[in-house]
């Protein structure tokens, strides 16, 4: 009899630890500091999408503190040591330069990136493994299937014979995708030259050349033409020369068409992977990169009826 009575007592115990490990795990809090780039639509939305969803899941158990680098890498790094020396539970860097910045500063605090075209390109890595990273990183993708963006230059612009590509020489994802959609546009029967810009600073000066020796320019996902669209918009736009830009922020500053994705959705997704990180306890580098699964063909209304461009059923107005 003693010994039910001593194994019921164990028991009971058992129960009450297991209990009490529940009732911890249920009230834990966490920090997670945000690293974004700079201050643009696409990045801005994946910014709101991700702490949204953060605060929907965690409520008050969750703070959330989002710094922005102006466009400037090093000012990332700063922001990354900062959120490193303060101990955060999982680091959200928003584009490249600003993951590229908070992967060295720390290889032990998990680490998502969004807004990320190529994770591979990112790091230098040609023969990147593009499911996991292995380490401490992982995230969301913006790629968007650059096949068929070259063929919306042919739809939109079918007279032109010569196609521009600008973007930041600076923006690994950049070069990337200029590498990749360049020999695309030429199998379309384009003549194809690309205009790079260190900067902000050159970027007025390089548009102008490409406006005035092009019929047409594409844009890839670029976080500093993003910034500076206005400008290039005000250079292309009296030329009259169209632009089909990699994504809808970029595209409704200075382009006439894009096939993008839904940012603030891919921040969700990106949320979810940290709820993943944060209350299942799972590696992040055992998580796969994760790509939107659907595109939008859009177009920006006020430009194309300023440029006099027809624009097929299939698209839907940028809002």
């Amino acid at each position: 009899m003693k010994k039910i009575l001593a194994l019921i007592l164990a028991l009971t115990m058992l129960f009450a630890l297991a209990a009490c490990g529940k009732a911890e795990s249920a009230e834990k809090t966490f920090t997670v500091g945000v690293c974004q780039l700079v201050q643009h639509p696409a990045l801005d939305a994946a910014t709101k999408g991700f702490v949204d969803t953060l605060k929907e899941k965690l409520g008050d158990r969750v703070t959330v503190t989002v710094l922005n680098g102006s466009g400037d890498q090093p000012s990332c790094a700063v922001i990354a040591n900062q959120f490193v020396s303060d101990e955060v539970d999982l680091i959200m860097a928003n584009a490249t330069p600003a993951l590229v910045a908070c992967a060295a500063a720390t290889d032990k605090i998990p680490i998502l990136g969004t807004s990320i075209t190529a994770y591979g390109a990112a790091f230098g890595l040609d023969d990147w493994d593009a499911r996991t990273t292995q380490r401490n990183i992982s995230g969301t993708s913006d790629l968007a299937p650059l096949d068929e963006q070259a063929a919306m230059v042919k739809t939109f612009c079918p007279d032109a014979k010569t196609v521009g590509i600008l973007f930041c020489s600076a923006e690994a994802n950049s070069r990337f995708q200029v590498d990749t959609i360049k020999p695309m546009l030429e199998e379309l029967g384009f003549t194809v030259n690309t205009y790079s810009f260190d900067d902000s600073n050159s970027v007025a000066a390089v548009t102008t050349n490409a406006v005035g020796e092009c019929d047409a320019l594409y844009i890839p996902t670029d976080n500093t033409a993003a910034s500076c669209a206005e400008t290039i918009n005000n250079i292309a736009r009296p030329a009259g020369v169209p632009i089909i830009a990699g994504e809808s922020g970029l595209c409704s500053g200075c382009g006439i068409a894009t096939l993008s994705i839904d940012y603030y959705a891919l921040g969700c997704a990106t949320a979810e992977m940290a709820l993943e990180i944060l209350l299942e306890g799972k590696d992040v580098g055992s998580l796969p990169i994760r790509y939107s699964p659907e595109f939008t063909k859009m177009f920006n209304a006020g430009l194309c009826e300023a440029l006099g461009v027809d624009v097929p059923d299939e698209f839907v107005p940028i809002e």
